[in-house]
């Protein structure tokens, strides 16, 4: 009997069960204990772990368990086709960033000053890796930063920052993993085609997910709790020394917030952090190199920031659909659409384009009322070809005659942000800067009275609202024009059909 059970679990986990029984010879099994790892969080396991994806790697490939246990170590150095697989019940724990001996120091190679210190250094990571292919990260298990620093912007720390650092590689799978405090990224992919992240919880204190100069990426399925930076965030540095776009990405089913840090994983979904939480959803905070072909679709949005797609820095993005979003309780622009002139690149880049941009079917509820939803160029470079349509969105509310009145300041070369702007002149939408957008089946309501306009419209070109519901206090205009041309409304409450041809100054 005995031997019959141990033969169906060998037929259900294959990989486990086999190497779970035998020492490492004559199989593409490597079970880290049988290299020497003790697995009792006491000592240190680094080296046992890298012999073990040494002997798998001169085999020419294999997978690497982890069985139940706490394996606490430094830098992990990956291989080409090469699986770590974590057991349930098995943490690798990043070892204390002061024990500089057990991790590897940030390279000397990369040089430019073009982005942040993190996204031009990878081997001051847990595990990392570079030039490799076909690599995964799989099992049940959890990876724990716990000895990771998180570091500020811009700071030059040669402490292990990072969980999981993967520089130039291709065919790359993530999977089924859950992720606890990881420091400044808890994944940073620079440069990474064929990636899949899938079904992966992260409760970390930055960033969850940095996707980096990346092609053919799959995000899908995945939980990421990070109150205090970006949840999912899709970027295009220049760490690669040089641009290249980020494109052809899928991010699918997610779920982003901000609860306290470890309190998602755990299940009490804590809100006592002082601070705004962050957590969501970004492109465009690096922006050297582009944005194209992008869809997000499925996700939720909860106790968070909302949905940002930025350029700034002289990158296109473009073709990007956005669908079935629901947020609740956002603490900042539920949609902040920004094409800026930061211009952090090499002299002579031009500024960037936004356009050809689709987000539908979303619902927000309990959206703080400073900034409203915000899309946004600079003069002279106008976002381009935007559709919005069937958009329920519920602000708290709360602002005044005197913030109606309040001029936004362009800040062009600022870090592009919603909450920089100040407290905005429209509750609703605040479009400036735009040529070419459509407004169809949009309805927005505040939860608290609010003087403010629901939509100004500054420096507007070809602007169509079909269908718009817009609630506004008595005496208090729909819509504010400045400088704004070809405005068609139709079947709008409150609002009468129009064609307006040429505006400087007109409230309705």
């Amino acid at each position: 009997m005995r031997q019959i059970l141990f033969a169906l679990l060998v037929m259900s986990i294959p990989f486990v069960s086999m190497q779970a029984q035998i020492p490492n010879t004559a199989t593409t099994f490597y079970n880290v204990k049988y290299a020497g790892a003790k697995g009792n969080g006491i000592d240190l396991d680094t080296k046992f772990i890298n012999s073990a994806i040494d002997e798998a790697a001169k085999a020419g490939g294999g997978t690497v368990y982890f069985p139940a246990g706490n394996y606490l170590c430094g830098s992990i150095h990956l291989k080409s086709n090469i699986t770590l697989y974590l057991e349930n019940g098995a943490t690798i724990i990043a070892a204390p960033a002061e024990d500089l001996s057990e991790y590897d120091s940030p390279e000397e190679k990369v040089t430019n000053k073009y982005e942040d210190f993190g996204h031009r250094h990878w081997h001051n990571s847990l595990i990392w890796g570079e030039n490799l292919h076909d690599i995964a990260i799989i099992g049940h298990g959890m990876i724990w930063g716990k000895g990771l620093v998180k570091s500020n912007e811009g700071e030059d720390d040669q402490r292990p920052n990072k969980s999981i650092s993967l520089y130039l590689c291709r065919n790359v799978i993530i999977r089924d993993i859950s992720m606890l405090h990881e420091g400044w990224f808890a994944v940073l992919a620079t440069g990474v085609d064929n990636l899949t992240i899938d079904n992966v919880m992260m409760d970390t204190n930055r960033d969850g997910m940095d996707i980096d100069c990346c092609q053919n990426v799959r995000i899908s399925n995945c939980s990421v709790n990070s109150p205090n930076d970006d949840g999912i965030v899709l970027k295009s540095s220049y760490g690669l020394g040089f641009a290249r776009s980020t494109e052809n990405v899928m991010i699918t089913n997610c779920e982003v917030s901000g609860f306290d840090e470890g309190s998602f994983l755990d299940g009490t979904y804590k809100r006592t952090n002082p601070n705004r939480p962050i957590g969501r959803i970004k492109m465009g905070t690096e922006s050297n190199g582009g944005f194209k072909n992008i869809t997000i679709s499925n996700c939720v949005f909860d106790y968070c920031g909302g949905l940002a797609l930025e350029t700034v820095d002289g990158a296109q993005l473009e073709d990007v659909t956005i669908n079935n979003i629901t947020m609740r309780d956002i603490k900042n622009a539920p949609i902040f659409l920004r094409l800026g002139a930061r211009m952090r690149g090499p002299q002579g880049t031009p500024v960037g384009t936004l356009r050809r941009v689709i987000i539908s079917n979303v619902v927000a509820y309990n959206v703080d009322s400073q900034t409203g939803a915000i899309i946004s160029g600079i003069p002279s470079h106008d976002i381009e070809d935007v559709t919005l349509h069937d958009i329920k969105i519920y602000y708290k509310g709360g602002g005044t005659k005197e913030e109606a009145q309040r001029e936004v300041p362009g800040l062009e070369k600022g870090y592009p942000e919603p909450s920089s702007f100040g407290t905005m002149p429209s509750y609703g939408f605040f479009i400036r800067n735009v040529k070419g957008i459509h407004l169809e089946n949009i309805d927005i309501h505040f939860l608290t009275d609010d003087e403010r306009p629901s939509f100004v419209l500054d420096s507007v070109k070809n602007a169509d609202f079909r269908f718009v519901n817009a609630q506004t206090l008595p005496g208090i205009p729909v819509l504010q024009l400045l400088n704004t041309e070809n405005v068609k409304i139709f079947q709008s409450f409150n609002m009468k059909d129009a064609s307006l041809v040429n505006t400087s100054k007109l409230k309705l």
